[in-house]
């Protein structure tokens, strides 16, 4: 027998054995490690998210450490959009603007997928809504959604983008008091949700205390009752939800003041605010405080009126002017973005000079086009915010002429048939709304949120009243005249109240117009509708 030979054959197959291990193992230990660094990531992201409902204070510093440790440029994107909700729900809109820009750095360096693609689009039209400009927020959502690749995908992270777009498409409905269809958008929401992880199942929470929200402004008290009473004893078996809990409390409230049973809507209200008052939730304590002073004042409690009065009006008057801030920085990073997009396709047109004439020529053809979008997109995102409205009017006049193709005797731009009914339709559907309720409402403000151009809207506006104030007053006044005629609580309020609730900055001012519309002063008109319904 050949001992050598069989050891030789034994020695051969020993070591290509071992080398298979090795390669076996080295795949095993690269699968576990892969599988291992994107549930990780989920898992801190989704602790993250449910302490954004929690504290915002420990999500920003939780989510932080996060960032720092995590070199991953979507991961980046989605835990910055953590800390930029955060922001928000502090009413702190000028960081959370400045969060977002930071992501705008990532998205200028990174090549992103088609998901971080979707969820940058969903950030921004978030960003749009917290700062009241819900038309833009519209337009991002409707364009996103159009998209048929989006709603039929699988992919987890995709589908959970697909209902937070859904549920903020609904709160765009709802704000313009289109419940059906706010409704409809929060059905196809929950579509894409399900019992995954803490986000879906928060959203769902949240869907069902907008949906609460949506069927009581349209009477449903029955269904509405069962669904937010269901909600409240889900939240608070969990006790870990102070801010969903606090909301759902102060939407429950609104039920009680409507049915003038205003000890019970104190009751839920101050539950509400207990659970968030040491915690850093400011818009809802906004919404708390408001409907709290309602309250004492109905039930004509002079000082704990005045106490909740206070706290509403100094917090509002604080984020209002961070939500101002917010839009100019939002404005500016938008604008700055397309022309640092512009500088980009300059300098790859100047290292491309030695490329065949022809060539060149068609390259310089087709860059130039799109400078001109780009240029025309940039002109009109300045028509679209009240802060280019100082631009001189050489630099508007031109492209509106273009457009229209006509020119009044006087040299400015006449409105096309087809703009003039655009912008009757819109402020048709302002009309409807009670956004003219917003102290800080402005010609610029309105023309910002519909998208149409400063000189356009007031010539229209002009063409219905005296000027913009006169507008807005008067759409204030015949608001209150209608609660007044209507909700006999409102009989009941203190003409200060009254001048608060509708938009005016002082009570002279609220009496003046008053009786400029009405033809007599507030409390003689309170006294004549008293006489009514007595009657």
């Amino acid at each position: 027998m050949d001992f050598t030979g069989i050891i030789q054959k034994n020695t051969k197959n020993n070591l290509s054995g071992q080398k298979l291990f090795q390669i076996l193992l080295f795949i095993f230990c690269f699968l576990i490690t892969k599988g291992q660094s994107g549930p990780d990531f989920n898992m801190l992201a989704d602790k993250a998210f449910l302490k954004l409902y929690q504290n915002p204070d420990e999500c920003i510093s939780y989510t932080q450490g996060i960032l720092v440790s995590d070199q991953n440029a979507e991961h980046k994107i989605v835990l910055q959009n953590i800390i930029s909700q955060a922001f928000a729900l502090k009413g702190d809109y000028v960081q959370s603007v400045n969060i977002f820009a930071q992501k705008e750095d990532i998205d200028q360096k990174n090549n992103l997928s088609y998901f971080m693609q979707v969820f940058s689009g969903y950030n921004l039209a978030d960003q749009y809504q917290n700062l009241g400009l819900y038309n833009q927020s519209k337009t991002i959502i409707t364009n996103l959604l159009s998209d048929q690749k989006l709603p039929k995908s699988n992919d987890r992270s995709l589908r959970i983008t697909t209902a937070k777009l859904y549920q903020l498409q609904a709160l765009n409905s709802g704000i313009n008091r289109n419940y059906p269809e706010a409704l409809q958008n929060l059905d196809k929401s929950n579509q894409y949700l399900g019992n995954h992880n803490e986000e879906n199942r928060i959203l769902k929470i949240e869907n069902r205390i907008f949906r609460s929200s949506y069927l009581l402004k349209q009477n449903k008290s029955i269904e509405y009752k069962i669904l937010i009473e269901n909600v409240i004893a889900d939240l608070e078996s969990q006790k870990n939800q102070p801010f969903l809990l606090g909301l759902a409390y102060e939407n429950l409230s609104q039920y009680y003041f409507l049915k003038q049973d205003y000890a019970t809507s104190i009751q839920k209200l101050e539950a509400g605010l207990r659970l968030i008052e040491n915690l850093p939730f400011n818009n809802l304590k906004i919404k708390i405080y408001e409907s709290l002073s309602r309250n004492y004042y109905a039930v004509h409690n002079d000082a704990k009126y005045h106490q909740y009065n206070k706290l509403y009006t100094d917090l509002k008057t604080k984020t209002d002017s961070g939500s101002k801030e917010g839009i100019r920085y939002l404005v500016k990073l938008v604008e700055t973005n397309q022309n640092k997009n512009i500088e980009f396709q300059r300098y790859i047109l100047l290292r491309s000079s030695s490329v065949l004439i022809f060539i060149l020529s068609l390259i310089i053809l087709g860059l130039l086009a799109y400078f001109l979008v780009i240029r025309g997109k940039n002109k009109d995102l300045k028509k679209q915010f009240d802060f280019f409205e100082k631009q001189t009017s050489q630099k508007t006049q031109p492209a509106i002429s273009n457009k229209t193709n006509t020119i009044k005797d006087n040299g400015t731009p006449k409105i096309s048939k087809e703009k003039e009914d655009e912008i009757l339709q819109k402020l048709e559907e302002f009309e409807k709304s009670d956004r003219f309720l917003n102290k800080n409402m402005s010609l610029s403000l309105l023309s910002s949120q519909m998208e149409i151009n400063t000189k356009y809207l007031s010539e229209i506006i002009n063409s219905k009243e005296k000027n913009f104030n006169g507008y807005i007053n008067k759409l204030r006044i015949n608001h209150i005249v209608q609660l007044l005629r209507t909700d006999s609580t409102f009989l009941n309020y203190k003409v200060s109240y009254l001048a608060e609730y509708s938009g005016f900055s002082s009570h002279s001012a609220f009496t003046t117009v008053f009786k400029s519309v009405t033809g007599m002063s507030p409390n003689t008109y309170i006294q004549e509708i008293s006489k009514t319904k007595v009657l």
